[in-house]
């Protein structure tokens, strides 16, 4: 059995109580019990304070720890994180759409960042942050977790999950008064009532079929979001060059030897004309776009050849009829490049039945009349091409 460093990573606000009521139920809870090896905290200014008074200077975890005897909870004042806005300032409160912003860059970044290391576990709890924070640390395992990553939310007896000096459910009863807002006495609680509980939370983990180049959270949410749509929404484009056929998810098109070749060589561009082939996806980019000039160069005649050949094999007369009739030309001409485009683009609108797809299989022209590209538009990643 793999064995990882555990490292326990909090988003809280002015809560310090999320930090002792997650390890009482790690290790008091869970089978097997967990003990971390890194504690993290993500918080804001103020909530650095109460923090470092409550858990550190009143010595709660040093206590805690005792108490249940455990070793020493490793937790410094250089554990405890705050978030600063874009100026890096550092954040008391959350209040203005751009902190909003902030927040959800730091806490996803940090979030990658520890997830780049196979030896480690986190473990993410949400309890004790804003909804802000909670909502981003939980966005953030979504896109960079693993499979042995965990989420947490702990539940608390209500009576207890606001009380100040409530930490952790103590082996020896407690009895502590619970007073309203003016101060005054409403009832006495005894904490070997409360009740502790750690929930796991299931989530969809999507660092193994996204890529994420962005650095902002709302760069790779939009990532994200592209990814997803071009797996859901762009069917496969499967070129048949022997069938003379192309597919489109499950739709099967028959085109003309010449104009396979032309869409195959258009295809092509994908892979062999990307001044990008580092980038996971196409999105809009229209690089690989190559003129009609380009088109009807030897370069491209001879690799339009080729594939002339894979359809018809090397002893059939038709390669040959081929290289006669354009060969002593050095390519095809724009007029009939043109002809074939547009012929090409018919007979895909007349058999895709859902036109939203059209722009994605489509040769598209891009640019002004004379210098017109042409390419299409398809995620390079959904094109299989067979000879």
């Amino acid at each position: 059995m793999k064995t990882y460093r555990e490292i326990l990573i909090f988003v809280t606000g002015t809560t310090p109580q999320i930090v002792t009521e997650t390890l009482y139920c790690l290790n008091q809870a869970t089978q097997p019990p967990i003990f971390p090896d890194e504690i993290h905290i993500l918080t804001t200014s103020s909530g650095k304070e109460k923090i470092e008074r409550e858990l550190l200077e009143r010595e709660r975890l040093k206590v805690f720890s005792k108490e249940f005897g455990l070793p020493p909870i490793p937790l410094t004042r250089e554990s405890i994180h705050v978030v600063c806005d874009e100026k890096g300032n550092p954040l008391e409160d959350i209040r203005e759409v751009s902190h909003n912003e902030s927040v959800g860059d730091f806490i996803a970044n940090f979030i990658r960042e520890k997830a780049e290391d196979p030896g480690v576990r986190l473990h993410c709890s949400l309890a004790g942050g804003r909804k802000t924070m909670s909502f981003y640390l939980g966005a953030a395992l979504q896109l960079f977790g693993r499979p042995w990553d965990k989420l947490y939310h702990v539940l608390v007896s209500p009576d207890f999950e606001s009380h100040p000096e409530f930490y952790y459910k103590p082996r020896k009863n407690r009895v502590l008064e619970l007073r309203d807002s003016g101060g005054k006495l409403i009832m006495k609680i005894e904490t070997r009532d409360a009740e502790i509980s750690l929930a796991e939370l299931p989530f969809v983990r999507l660092r193994d079929k996204i890529s994420f180049a962005g650095r902002s959270f709302r760069e790779l949410v939009r990532e994200g979001q592209k990814e997803i749509d071009m797996a859901t929404i762009q069917p496969y484009l499967q070129i048949h060059l022997k069938e003379r056929a192309i597919s489109i998810g499950k739709t099967t098109i028959d085109m003309v030897p010449i104009q396979m070749v032309i869409y195959t060589h258009l295809v092509r561009q994908k892979e062999f004309n990307c001044p990008f082939p580092n980038r996971p996806y196409c999105l809009d980019c229209i690089e690989c776009f190559i003129t009609l000039g380009d088109l009807s160069k030897r370069k491209a005649f001879e690799e339009m050849t080729k594939d002339y050949q894979k359809i018809y094999g090397p002893y059939s007369g038709r390669v040959e009829d081929f290289l006669k009739r354009w060969g002593h030309k050095g390519g095809i001409d724009s007029d009939t490049l043109r002809q074939n485009i547009s012929k090409i683009n018919t007979v895909i609108r007349e058999n895709i039945e859902d036109e939203t797809l059209f722009p994605f299989y489509v040769i598209t022209p891009v640019g002004k009349h004379g210098s017109k590209r042409y390419g299409i538009k398809i995620e390079k990643k959904k094109i299989v091409i067979e000879s």
